[in-house]
C-alpha cells in the first residue's frame, strides 16, 4: 500500500499517453494486469520496470506477448 498512489499515478500517466490499453487488480488481491500498447518487447520491459511497484520491489512483473484477436472489443 505504501507505493499504491505512485503506482496508480504512473499507470494513469501511461494510459493518458496511449501506452496502456487496460489495467486493473485481480479480484482475489494477488496482483493485477496491465495491457500495454507497444511496438517491441524491449519497450514493454522498459515501461514495466519504471512502475513504482516494480522499482520498490513491492511487486514483480511477468511479461507475456499477446496476439489480440482482430474482432476483440479492445480494437474498436
Amino acid at each position: 500500500m505504501e507505493y499504491r498512489a505512485q503506482h496508480l499515478q504512473y499507470l494513469e500517466q501511461k494510459r493518458n499517453g496511449g501506452k496502456i490499453i487496460a489495467n486493473g487488480r485481480f479480484a482475489d488481491g494477488t496482483g493485477g494486469l496491465v495491457i500495454y500498447r507497444v511496438e517491441t518487447v524491449e519497450e514493454v520491459e522498459q515501461l514495466a520496470k519504471q512502475d513504482p511497484y516494480v522499482i520498490q520491489g513491492a511487486r514483480g512483473c511477468e511479461i507475456h506477448e499477446w496476439e489480440m484477436d482482430s474482432n476483440s472489443a479492445l480494437s474498436h
